[in-house]
């Protein structure tokens, strides 16, 4: 399979880099879209594969959603994406620059806006008063970047990321903890 990701994509940061910063439940959400790169044949992972693994391994992000519907059409606009149905992804990277060979799960790198996100989660996180980032917060922060492939994702499967990032950023109780 020909990588979806353009030689010249500029790498992210490490699974170190990152990993530090993350609750068990998101660092595996994290290693779930390593994983799904990898076997996508891409060599970054993106928003959208982030994305993806919140859905499928974050309870509390699915709950977010308003209900099967919904979570239905986006899995099944991300299924379509890693299979390949969805060509104009082919050759696109968030963010291009310069990329080594295609790495493996273990190496696999974040384009710059999944790590912008992971950042973004973290930062959340530590708003809250914890340490660690959790899956609604890497949600919000997706949402919260306009230019995200997650963002194009949601929007095509009919989620308004703006009303999605109202909503988390409002659910939660007096002292600003969210309620996931």
């Amino acid at each position: 399979m020909q990588s979806r990701t353009p030689q010249g994509a500029e790498p992210g940061p490490t699974r170190t880099d990152v990993d530090s910063s993350l609750s068990a439940a998101l660092a595996s959400v994290l290693s779930g879209a390593r994983r799904r790169a990898v076997r996508d044949g891409d060599r970054q992972v993106d928003t959208a594969h982030l994305l993806h693994s919140l859905l499928e391994y974050e309870p509390q992000v699915r709950a977010v959603f308003d209900g099967g519907p919904q979570i239905a059409r986006l899995l099944g606009y991300l299924v379509q994406r890693s299979i390949g149905y969805g060509l104009q992804w082919q050759g696109t990277v968030e963010d291009s620059g310069a990329v080594p060979l295609v790495p493996s799960a273990k190496e696999t790198v974040l384009s710059p806006a999944a790590a912008g996100a992971m950042e973004a989660a973290h930062a959340r996180a530590v708003l809250r008063g914890e340490r660690l980032a959790q899956g609604v917060d890497l949600l919000a922060a997706l949402a919260a970047d306009r230019e995200c492939r997650a963002v194009e994702v949601l929007r095509r499967a009919g989620v308004d990321a703006d009303v999605l990032l109202a909503r988390l950023e409002s659910d939660g109780d007096a002292e600003g903890e969210p309620a996931f």
